[in-house]
């Protein structure tokens, strides 16, 4: 069972057809970022709409067992999520709302502080704000997972002790390999998102791990991290997400369309590097090179099934029933 905690970009047929050579149980997709109720109801019905045109390669996941099912058939399991809040624009009858119709992961802030809790981008972090506890409140009521990837530091161990149920970091690095990163985690938000029952899912894109110490960056640098987690957080919490499409990041990034604009819309800590990509990564099968290089460093079987997808299979029913 190949689980991907996240994945966003532009979804066709084609894009199932490679999560199926890649061998992929379930993916979270992401549905929006900035949008607000309106645009993220046309979303939805985009997603659900292509869901049904090509159910010989997908279903909507709304339970574990509906992963389990994808695992059964042959199929990859869609599970449908937003990267911020915006989607509720301050409205907390919503939550149940979205939730009815099939959303299951939201994210509670994307790089900006909004009316729940800081961002990892604020350079003063107010913490989770009241109306972020009664959402929260709710997510854990409907179903909802919680995600804090790029919630503001105080505010994710906040929101953690908060909530009544497991949360989940879906996308994120270790922050004691690349050091003052906005998105990555500490150890101390690692530990406590295990200790709460959650799950932390390490990104997979390049330019977030950080180089090696020869200058470059290579799927032995995701997989530092990897274990970095594991060796903090314990086996059973650590997960693995892409944050980027099956088909990589090659096959459409460029200088002038991807490079260039981050190098002015990021924070310099981004250290943004061209290429952003991992080759061994930036395939439909890039789990499974990463299953290769863990298992030369001694990684049991038992180990491998929880990272590759147990782990996240565990959470769903915890959370999203």
């Amino acid at each position: 069972m190949l689980i991907d905690g996240l994945q966003c970009g532009h979804f066709t047929r084609e894009t199932f057809e490679e999560c199926r050579r890649g061998n992929i149980t379930c993916i979270t997709i992401t549905a929006g970022f900035w949008e607000g109720t309106l645009e993220s109801l046309d979303a939805l019905a985009r997603w659900r709409d292509l869901i049904k045109e090509n159910d010989d390669l997908v279903l909507l996941a709304t339970r574990a067992e509906d992963v389990e099912e994808a695992a059964r058939t042959g199929k990859t399991a869609i599970i449908i999520g937003y990267q911020n809040s915006n989607l509720l624009e301050g409205r907390i009858r919503y939550v149940e709302f979205f939730a009815e119709l099939g959303v299951r992961v939201v994210q509670l802030t994307y790089n900006n502080q909004n009316e729940l809790a800081g961002s990892c981008y604020e350079a003063e972090d107010s913490g989770l704000a009241r109306f972020g506890r009664e959402v929260i409140d709710e997510m854990n009521r409907c179903g909802i997972l919680v995600d804090l990837s790029h919630v503001g530091n105080r505010s994710t161990l906040e929101a953690i002790l908060h909530s009544k149920k497991p949360v989940a970091i879906t996308h994120t690095i270790c922050e004691a390999l690349r050091r003052n990163h906005p998105r990555a985690k500490t150890d101390a938000q690692i530990r406590a998102c295990a200790e709460k029952g959650g799950v932390v899912g390490i990104a997979a894109l390049g330019y977030f791990l950080g180089p090696d110490p020869g200058g470059d960056t290579t799927i032995e640098a995701y997989a530092d991290h990897i274990e970095h987690a594991a060796a903090v957080a314990g086996h059973e919490h650590i997960a693995l997400a892409s944050d980027f499409p099956p088909q990589g990041i090659a096959s459409w990034a460029t200088r002038e369309n991807w490079y260039e604009p981050r190098l002015k819309s990021f924070e310099p800590s981004y250290e943004v590097r061209w290429p952003p990509w991992i080759p061994e990564l930036d395939v439909p099968e890039r789990f499974l090179n990463v299953t290769r290089v863990l298992e030369r460093r001694g990684w049991t079987a038992s180990r491998l099934e929880l990272l590759l997808g147990r782990n996240w299979l565990r959470l769903f029913r915890d959370t999203i029933g």
